[in-house]
Protein backbone atom coordinates (compact mmCIF):
# COMPACT_ATOMS: atom_id res chain seq x y z
CA UNK A 1 0.00 0.00 0.00
CA UNK A 2 1.43 3.78 -0.91
CA UNK A 3 1.75 6.01 1.48
CA UNK A 4 -1.18 8.14 -0.45
CA UNK A 5 -3.31 5.27 0.00
CA UNK A 6 -2.93 4.80 3.84
CA UNK A 7 -3.57 8.59 4.63
CA UNK A 8 -6.69 7.81 2.07
CA UNK A 9 -7.21 4.94 3.93
CA UNK A 10 -7.22 6.64 7.69
CA UNK A 11 -4.14 5.01 8.44
CA UNK A 12 -1.20 6.67 9.60
CA UNK A 13 1.44 7.57 6.53
CA UNK A 14 4.44 9.48 5.91
CA UNK A 15 3.63 13.11 5.05
CA UNK A 16 7.14 13.36 3.34
CA UNK A 17 6.72 10.29 1.31
CA UNK A 18 8.00 11.38 -2.56
CA UNK A 19 4.95 10.85 -4.29
CA UNK A 20 3.01 13.00 -1.40
CA UNK A 21 5.31 15.79 -2.05
CA UNK A 22 5.33 15.70 -5.81
CA UNK A 23 1.61 16.16 -5.30
CA UNK A 24 2.05 19.45 -2.29
CA UNK A 25 4.43 20.70 -4.99
CA UNK A 26 2.01 21.25 -7.56
CA UNK A 27 -0.37 22.45 -5.29
CA UNK A 28 1.90 25.26 -4.70
CA UNK A 29 2.57 26.15 -8.29
CA UNK A 30 -1.23 26.07 -8.99
CA UNK A 31 -2.07 27.76 -5.68
CA UNK A 32 0.25 31.00 -6.40
CA UNK A 33 -0.31 31.28 -9.82
CA UNK A 34 -4.24 31.22 -8.69
CA UNK A 35 -3.53 33.64 -5.98
CA UNK A 36 -1.97 35.88 -7.60
CA UNK A 37 -4.29 36.31 -11.18
CA UNK A 38 -6.33 39.30 -11.84
CA UNK A 39 -9.54 38.88 -10.43
CA UNK A 40 -11.01 39.58 -14.19
CA UNK A 41 -9.28 36.76 -15.46
CA UNK A 42 -12.06 34.28 -14.92
CA UNK A 43 -11.18 31.64 -17.70
CA UNK A 44 -7.58 31.43 -16.22
CA UNK A 45 -9.04 31.12 -12.57
CA UNK A 46 -11.72 28.50 -13.67
CA UNK A 47 -8.93 26.48 -15.55
CA UNK A 48 -6.18 26.15 -12.65
CA UNK A 49 -9.32 25.40 -9.97
CA UNK A 50 -9.70 22.41 -12.55
CA UNK A 51 -6.36 21.23 -12.92
CA UNK A 52 -5.94 21.81 -8.75
CA UNK A 53 -9.32 20.02 -7.55
CA UNK A 54 -10.90 16.46 -7.98
CA UNK A 55 -14.58 18.07 -9.07
CA UNK A 56 -15.27 21.89 -9.51
CA UNK A 57 -18.81 22.46 -10.20
CA UNK A 58 -20.23 25.22 -12.33
CA UNK A 59 -20.41 28.51 -10.94
CA UNK A 60 -17.98 28.54 -7.92
CA UNK A 61 -16.12 31.57 -6.84
CA UNK A 62 -13.04 31.08 -4.71
CA UNK A 63 -11.90 34.61 -4.07
CA UNK A 64 -7.69 34.99 -3.69
CA UNK A 65 -5.88 34.20 -1.60
CA UNK A 66 -6.99 30.50 -1.10
CA UNK A 67 -4.80 27.87 0.57
CA UNK A 68 -5.16 23.75 0.78
CA UNK A 69 -2.43 20.80 1.06
CA UNK A 70 -2.70 18.84 -2.22
CA UNK A 71 -6.17 20.15 -3.75
CA UNK A 72 -6.69 17.00 -5.48
CA UNK A 73 -8.86 15.77 -2.77
CA UNK A 74 -11.34 18.35 -2.59
CA UNK A 75 -14.94 18.70 -4.52
CA UNK A 76 -16.88 21.58 -4.65
CA UNK A 77 -20.52 21.33 -6.13
CA UNK A 78 -22.15 23.89 -8.36
CA UNK A 79 -22.91 27.89 -7.03
CA UNK A 80 -20.40 27.75 -4.36
CA UNK A 81 -18.59 30.35 -2.81
CA UNK A 82 -14.94 30.76 -1.33
CA UNK A 83 -14.22 33.82 0.60
CA UNK A 84 -10.96 34.75 0.98
CA UNK A 85 -8.40 33.53 3.35
CA UNK A 86 -9.75 29.85 3.97
CA UNK A 87 -7.39 26.85 4.31
CA UNK A 88 -8.05 23.20 3.21
CA UNK A 89 -6.14 20.87 4.88
CA UNK A 90 -7.32 18.52 2.19
CA UNK A 91 -5.00 15.28 3.40
CA UNK A 92 -8.00 13.30 2.80
CA UNK A 93 -11.43 13.70 1.25
CA UNK A 94 -13.39 17.30 1.48
CA UNK A 95 -16.25 17.03 -0.45
CA UNK A 96 -18.86 20.61 -0.63
CA UNK A 97 -22.33 20.23 -2.12
CA UNK A 98 -23.81 23.00 -4.54
CA UNK A 99 -24.73 26.63 -3.38
CA UNK A 100 -22.41 26.67 -0.13
CA UNK A 101 -21.35 29.92 1.29
CA UNK A 102 -18.02 29.61 2.94
CA UNK A 103 -17.02 32.83 4.84
CA UNK A 104 -13.41 34.25 5.02
CA UNK A 105 -10.85 32.53 7.32
CA UNK A 106 -12.71 29.02 7.39
CA UNK A 107 -10.54 25.56 7.97
CA UNK A 108 -11.21 22.49 7.38
CA UNK A 109 -9.03 20.21 8.66
CA UNK A 110 -9.04 16.36 7.69
CA UNK A 111 -5.27 15.87 9.69
CA UNK A 112 -4.84 14.63 13.04
CA UNK A 113 -2.52 13.26 15.43
CA UNK A 114 -2.11 11.13 18.29
CA UNK A 115 -2.97 12.65 21.48
CA UNK A 116 -0.31 11.32 23.80
CA UNK A 117 3.09 12.94 22.78
CA UNK A 118 4.76 9.76 23.38
CA UNK A 119 2.10 7.71 20.12
CA UNK A 120 2.89 10.82 18.55
CA UNK A 121 6.57 11.64 18.17
CA UNK A 122 8.59 8.73 16.37
CA UNK A 123 12.37 9.21 17.12
CA UNK A 124 14.37 8.27 14.20
CA UNK A 125 18.27 9.01 15.16
CA UNK A 126 18.59 12.99 15.78
CA UNK A 127 15.30 13.30 13.52
CA UNK A 128 11.60 13.38 15.01
CA UNK A 129 8.50 11.99 12.57
CA UNK A 130 5.31 12.82 13.45
CA UNK A 131 2.54 10.07 13.06
CA UNK A 132 -0.38 11.38 11.06
CA UNK A 133 -3.84 9.69 10.34
CA UNK A 134 -6.71 11.51 8.24
CA UNK A 135 -10.50 11.94 8.23
CA UNK A 136 -12.83 13.19 5.39
CA UNK A 137 -14.82 16.25 5.43
CA UNK A 138 -18.45 16.24 4.20
CA UNK A 139 -20.42 19.33 3.84
CA UNK A 140 -24.30 18.88 2.51
CA UNK A 141 -25.75 21.18 -0.08
CA UNK A 142 -27.06 25.32 1.05
CA UNK A 143 -24.18 25.54 4.33
CA UNK A 144 -23.35 28.81 4.99
CA UNK A 145 -19.99 28.36 7.19
CA UNK A 146 -19.34 31.68 9.32
CA UNK A 147 -16.15 33.19 9.03
CA UNK A 148 -13.01 31.99 11.20
CA UNK A 149 -14.66 28.84 11.53
CA UNK A 150 -12.94 25.29 12.30
CA UNK A 151 -14.01 21.92 11.35
CA UNK A 152 -12.29 19.33 12.45
CA UNK A 153 -11.20 15.68 10.57
CA UNK A 154 -14.12 13.13 10.47
CA UNK A 155 -16.82 15.56 10.66
CA UNK A 156 -20.42 15.71 8.48
CA UNK A 157 -22.38 18.60 7.98
CA UNK A 158 -25.92 18.10 7.19
CA UNK A 159 -28.29 19.93 4.05
CA UNK A 160 -29.50 23.43 4.56
CA UNK A 161 -27.10 23.99 7.84
CA UNK A 162 -25.99 27.50 9.03
CA UNK A 163 -22.63 27.58 11.28
CA UNK A 164 -22.42 31.02 13.12
CA UNK A 165 -19.14 32.39 12.70
CA UNK A 166 -16.00 31.73 14.72
CA UNK A 167 -17.37 27.72 15.53
CA UNK A 168 -15.41 25.17 16.07
CA UNK A 169 -17.17 21.95 14.74
CA UNK A 170 -16.18 18.67 16.80
CA UNK A 171 -19.08 16.86 15.66
CA UNK A 172 -21.52 16.09 13.11
CA UNK A 173 -24.33 18.35 12.38
CA UNK A 174 -27.54 17.21 11.38
CA UNK A 175 -29.91 18.85 8.44
CA UNK A 176 -31.87 22.21 8.60
CA UNK A 177 -30.66 23.22 11.66
CA UNK A 178 -28.61 26.65 13.30
CA UNK A 179 -25.49 25.35 15.33
CA UNK A 180 -22.73 27.79 16.61
CA UNK A 181 -20.16 28.07 19.22
CA UNK A 182 -16.92 26.34 20.63
CA UNK A 183 -17.55 23.71 20.88
CA UNK A 184 -20.36 24.21 18.04
CA UNK A 185 -23.63 22.91 19.21
CA UNK A 186 -26.70 23.25 17.33
CA UNK A 187 -29.21 25.74 18.83
CA UNK A 188 -31.92 25.43 16.72
CA UNK A 189 -33.81 23.66 13.95
CA UNK A 190 -34.39 25.86 10.34
CA UNK A 191 -37.46 25.70 8.67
Amino acid sequence: MTEKEKMLNGEFYDSRDPELIRIYHKARKLLLEYNNLNSENIKEREKILKLLFDFVGKGIWIEAPFYCDYGENISIGENTFVNTNCMFLDNNKISIGKNGLIAPYVQIYTASHPLIASERIAQEGNKSRYKTFTRPVDIGDNVWIGGNSIICPGITIGNNVTIGAGSVVTKNIPDNVLAYGNPCKVMRELE
